[in-house]
């Protein structure tokens, strides 16, 4: 059965009630993704949400909406489709707070750096926050000969001040809204990590069960490390050994959360820096003689690794945690 239906709640909840048994749906992450799945999800058996980086047979061939449909449902048929999380609906407030705290921080930094680069093009030497201040701008503005360029900066602050102000208005909005989930308080235990990075952890993580081990978790941050083998056996007099040839390493996988990386990261390069056991941990690594990036980066997979130990079990955090074996 094929039918072609108007993107609209009303019609597409009729088409799925005129149809019985075990409802399995599916679609592509996209923009409508968040809205289809809160829509279908009570009146279906499965709603699975597909990675469309990883549904290589929709690249193979030709491409249109119904060879599209055909091979989605296909792969939906073989057990083939990587799916991606969507939570539950007492999250979505928060969820939603934190994706405008992270766009307007965004957009700030860019402005700022905007702001820099129109002084740069001039010549004009800019290092350091003063640039920024609101009772330092005029003393800036005065070093612009050209009055175009001069209204252009004046524009770019009017802009920048904005930002600011609604990425403050957010950041109250965001912490009331996150002091109503438990985990924050148990996240705040750890080192590194204030209201804000705890707030955006459980917006974009929502539960600890979605990951069976810490491994999980650092793929989905962004801090696994990829590797690439081959020719792993080989005969030897007549017996299958394992080759000795050591494994090639490809960096960290690029298939990541880019806003929980950056969390994990800075909160990394804060904790090694204020005193602490993490700063113990972490220089540790350097006594030794690793890199101070690649000791930030063990850090960070430390803190990525405590922290799934202190939400999923519910514990305060320790400094055996930092053991090894905890790692």
């Amino acid at each position: 059965m094929e039918s072609v239906l108007e993107t609209k709640a009303a019609t597409i909840l009729q088409f799925i009630r005129g149809l019985r048994g075990n409802l399995l749906v599916t679609f592509e992450e996209g923009t409508w993704a968040a809205w289809l799945y809160d829509l279908l999800k009570p009146y279906v058996t499965q709603v699975t949400v597909c990675n469309p980086r990883k549904n290589a047979l929709l690249k193979s061939g030709n491409k249109g909406d119904r060879i599209d449909a055909q091979k989605l449902a296909e792969l939906l048929r073989h057990g083939s489709l990587a799916s991606v999380y969507h939570g539950e609906k007492g999250f979505r407030t928060l969820k939603e707070l934190s994706r405008s705290y992270l766009t307007l921080s965004k957009d700030s930094t860019r402005v700022m750096n905007r702001l820099k680069a129109l002084y740069h093009s001039w010549g004009i030497a800019c290092s350091g926050t003063r640039v920024y201040a609101p009772r330092h701008r005029a003393e800036w503005l005065s070093k612009i000969s050209e009055a175009g360029v001069r209204r252009r900066a004046e524009f770019t602050y009017q802009q920048l001040d904005g930002l600011q102000g609604l990425r403050q208005a957010v950041r109250r909005d965001l912490l009331a809204e996150s002091r109503k989930q438990t985990a924050t308080k148990l996240l705040r235990q750890i080192p590194g990590i204030g209201p804000i990075r705890a707030a955006l952890l459980v917006a974009l993580l929502q539960t600890p069960d979605r990951f069976r081990t810490k491994r999980q978790l650092w793929a989905y941050s962004g801090l696994a490390i990829e590797t690439h083998a081959s020719g792993e056996y080989r005969y030897v007099d007549g017996r299958l050994r394992r080759s000795q040839k050591a494994v090639a390493l490809r960096g960290l996988n690029k298939n990541h959360n880019h806003d929980l990386k950056s969390i994990f990261k800075s909160t990394s390069v804060r904790a090694s820096s204020a005193a602490g056991p993490l700063r113990e941990f972490y220089e540790s690594l350097l006594a030794k003689g690793m890199k101070p990036s690649m000791a930030r980066l063990t850090l960070a997979r430390k803190i990525a690794a405590i922290t799934l130990i202190v939400w999923k079990k519910g514990v305060r955090f320790d400094g055996e945690q930092l053991k090894p074996q905890a790692a």
